[in-house]
């Protein structure tokens, strides 16, 4: 019997790894914005307000995704995620408007992504209560890898085939992957939550919300996804058009991003189970803010360049993985759910920000200098948080 759960358990861990990797993809966007933004004749800053829906529709989707699973259970609903993000693709490819590849492009490949994304992962990590870490670090690693994969393989049919027939081929692996992986996954036996982190109380949402160390998780959290966010939607544009590099070497951008977003969820990951995680966030929104700094201050050239997108996607990358433990070392194990969940509605919020203020004044630079503003904040509020770090002392251990 305990053969079989192994079996059933790994078995769920490779679809997981597959599913997360098709779905990472995603982050390989600012690829396709020159190519849209020549089809549809529209300016690039505009063209770029997509992946910033995209982003929302897959934070608000992620929230509500433990209720579809609730209802139609774990395999159905991620093969429909796999489905609606390869339709979603394959319709943004014969967008004819600026409205249309926001609904296509935008709206349903992001709802489809962030159905996904944290419903295959939460349930990858019920497998292994023994070693959640390591679970965590297979599912979040793959996501991090899809968008470097993804990128040599955009890259390469853009090349041969042009963007429409790029955008067919790419939906049809993500099905693939995504889909596949679904089949291969078994959704976890549902444990009760009797244990938190030491000297930790449950709040739940209403209780929680009634406290400004909550808003101000919130609103850190919103910051350092906004400064990733939107840095990844542009990155490539960002490059060519404010750097003035060649189209090959911004392209390489894309890989640099991933690379260091993958390297922040793994490092800060790990450092969280040993150091109290406030400490790790304000050591993470540090790095964006030097990130940040070097691209407003500092004359750029493409190692600078470089430097700067990576430290901020560094950044991103261990505060996406570091946070819902921070969460519960403040607010208790038993509603992390839902008190996470209103929390990262900030993933999708702050990239439609960023989106809308460089949309409004039509350039990358008022948007650099307010997520600057933001981050001064944002460092302030979390060690202001320090003295208040109650169970963070401690990193959540399976009792």
């Amino acid at each position: 019997m305990k053969a079989l759960s192994n079996s059933v358990r790994y078995r769920t861990l490779v679809g997981t790894i597959m599913c997360q990797f098709g779905l990472g993809s995603v982050y390989t966007w600012s690829l396709f914005n020159e190519g849209l933004s020549s089809k549809l004749s529209e300016p690039l800053t505009q063209v770029a307000l997509t992946f910033g829906l995209l982003s929302m529709a897959l934070a608000v989707a992620s929230s509500l995704s433990s209720r579809l699973q609730e209802k139609f259970g774990l395999r159905t609903v991620a093969i429909g995620a796999g489905l609606g993000l390869g339709l979603g693709l394959y319709l943004t490819s014969t967008a004819g408007s600026l409205p249309a590849l926001f609904i296509y492009g935008g709206i349903l490949v992001g709802a489809a992504d962030g159905t996904g994304y944290l419903l295959t992962l939460s349930n990858c990590v019920k497998w292994f209560p023994e070693r959640k870490g390591l679970a965590s670090a297979c599912a979040i690693g793959a996501y991090g890898l899809g968008s470097l994969g993804f990128k040599y393989l955009n890259l390469t049919l853009l090349t041969h085939f042009g963007m429409e027939s790029a955008f067919h081929i790419w939906a049809l692996l993500a099905v693939l992957l995504v889909v596949g992986g679904a089949l291969l996954m078994k959704e976890a036996p549902q444990v009760p939550v009797n244990a938190t982190s030491a000297g930790t109380q449950d709040y739940a949402l209403n209780e929680a919300i009634r406290q400004p160390r909550y808003w101000m998780l919130a609103l850190i959290f919103l910051t350092v996804c906004m400064s990733g966010l939107y840095l990844i939607g542009v990155a490539k544009d960002v490059g060519e058009r404010y750097v003035d590099l060649p189209a090959s070497v911004a392209a390489d951008t894309v890989a640099i991003i991933a690379a260091a977003n993958l390297l922040g969820r793994l490092v800060l990951g790990i450092l969280s189970d040993k150091l109290a995680r406030i400490h790790i966030i304000s050591f993470a929104i540090a790095c964006a803010l030097a990130g940040m700094s070097l691209l407003l201050f500092v004359p750029l050239n493409a190692y600078s360049f470089f430097v700067a997108v990576a430290c901020v996607a560094f950044a991103f990358g261990g505060t996406i993985t570091v946070y819902p433990g921070l969460v519960s070392d403040f607010f208790g194990m038993a509603n992390l759910a839902r008190n996470y969940g209103l929390i990262y509605l900030g993933f999708g919020i702050g990239s439609v920000i960023g989106s809308i203020v460089s949309f409004t004044f039509g350039g990358f630079l008022p948007t650099f200098y307010m997520i600057l503003a933001l981050l001064v904040t944002s460092l302030l509020c979390s060690i202001s948080l320090w003295p208040n770090l109650g169970g963070a002392h401690e990193p959540i251990r399976a009792h």
